[in-house]
């Protein structure tokens, strides 16, 4: 099982930020500038929060706000799933199953050291899943 310091280490580190003042247009136009699906709302080097494009869609579009004149700070989960660099990619997804989110910050201590996608944690267990059929492969051929 690989785990989510290795899913990291493929994709890197970085993770994208807003400040909870930034609108929400801000917010979102990051989002699709970086081709991402969410974003850290940091405050005084602080992780206060995190901003999907799940929550533009029910907290502003839904509602009739306006993007440009709400701040991230109105929509923003604070109660957010997390995870650590020493767990495993199948228990960054069962964290993700139970509390229904498709992104998950990953601290190591105090510190916001990357942000996963659903998608990032699938495709590591795909990998794993393939290599492991390769490797039962080859074992029944040299028998």
């Amino acid at each position: 099982m690989s785990t989510v310091r290795e899913v990291l280490d493929q994709k890197g580190h970085d993770v994208v930020t807003v400040h909870p003042d930034d609108s929400v247009y801000d917010a979102i136009k990051t989002m699709a500038d970086q081709d991402i699906g969410a974003v850290m709302v940091v405050e005084n080097g602080k992780p206060v929060g995190i901003v999907s494009e799940r929550n533009y869609a029910r907290s502003v579009y839904l509602k009739g706000r306006s993007s440009p004149e709400t701040p991230v700070r109105i929509i923003m989960e604070v109660d957010f799933a997390y995870a650590r660099p020493d767990q495993t990619d199948e228990e960054c997804l069962r964290i993700m199953s139970a509390k229904s989110t498709r992104h998950l910050p990953i601290f190591d201590g105090p510190d916001l050291v990357g942000l996963v996608s659903i998608l990032d944690v699938v495709k590591s267990i795909v990998a794993e899943q393939a290599l492991t059929i390769e490797q039962l492969e080859q074992y029944i051929h040299r028998g």
